[in-house]
């Protein structure tokens, strides 16, 4: 058995980019060590509020609820909320749905969930029949970060807190690199806040996916049950995930490099990068006249495909 570098007691990893191993309770101090350096970056807790989270039922989004419930447990002006999202994914979202709330009221948190089909009039389910010519990811993307933002703002939230790891922002960096888009990098952390745009934090940012998968296991947040969305082979997303990784088996530290470039970036980024206004369609921030949303919905729509409500 390892021992581990601070304490001698057994490790229960080894991070490759640290060189260092760690026992189970100096890896959960690493861990939340990094959380609490993220969320004070973001500046917005000095005054209480209501903080919304959206839970998936994951391993991410249930390790994120997990720390801040304990992280804010001593803090009676901070109010947590989950908000799961019911995507209509059948086979795959009815399970994780249930893991969702039975994190959330297993932790005693009150928790509240938004459905594609009464919001949307559409499922996830509908659009990946269609033979559109981009991914049913991002459909599902689009529309569940703009039922989130509704949601949240409307309950009065200080912040929407996601679940996303470090892995998933290097990916998506990766994949605005890719795209040659470096205006929807910019987006990604305006300087300002958006009018209408509930503040979005994503404490594990710099928590690799692999170490919240540990955490959530070795606290029985994660039974593994739930598999993974049977539309996730489609996306360009996987591709570029793999990539990632193999770069990061050879070279060691490679995501947190990515992520301290994209960091630079966004430093540089001219204080008018992105304006946003409403969009004339249903009201939501966006950067254009339509958002997003509005018009993968028409775009859908058109094709007869659902009744838009």
């Amino acid at each position: 058995m390892i021992p581990c570098d601070k304490c001698r007691a057994p490790a229960v990893i080894y991070q490759k980019y640290s060189g260092m191993h760690l026992c189970s309770a100096h890896f959960d101090q690493d861990l939340v060590r990094k959380v609490r350096e993220t969320l004070r970056r973001y500046r917005i807790f000095g005054k209480g509020g209501l903080v919304a989270v959206a839970v998936s039922g994951g391993k991410d989004s249930s390790a994120l609820l997990y720390i801040l419930k304990n992280l804010f447990s001593k803090r009676r002006d901070i109010e947590l909320v989950a908000l799961l999202v019911d995507e209509g994914i059948a086979g795959y979202r009815e399970e994780t749905l249930r893991a969702a709330r039975e994190v959330a009221e297993r932790l005693e948190v009150p928790h509240r969930t938004l459905s594609f089909q009464e919001s949307l009039g559409i499922t996830t389910d509908q659009v990946a029949a269609l033979d559109t010519a981009q991914a049913p990811c991002t459909y599902c993307g689009v529309f569940r970060k703009s039922i989130l933002n509704r949601a949240a703002r409307e309950m009065g939230a200080l912040a929407l807190a996601t679940g996303h790891n470090l892995d998933d922002e290097v990916q998506t960096a990766m994949l605005n690199y890719l795209r040659g888009d470096v205006l929807r990098l910019f987006r990604l952390q305006p300087r300002r806040p958006l009018e209408g745009m509930v503040p979005r934090i994503k404490p594990l940012r710099r928590v690799p996916e692999r170490e919240v998968a540990l955490f959530a296991i070795t606290h029985g947040l994660f039974p593994g049950r739930s598999g993974s969305c049977p539309n996730v082979p489609r996306a360009m997303r996987l591709e570029v995930k793999q990539m990632i990784n193999d770069m990061e088996a050879r070279h060691p530290g490679t995501k947190y490099a990515i992520m301290k470039g994209f960091e630079q970036i966004m430093e540089l980024r001219p204080e008018s990068s992105f304006q946003a206004t409403l969009c004339q369609r249903c009201g939501e921030p966006t950067g254009n006249e339509i958002c997003q949303s509005c018009r993968l919905l028409e775009q859908l729509s058109g094709g007869k495909a659902f009744k838009s409500k």
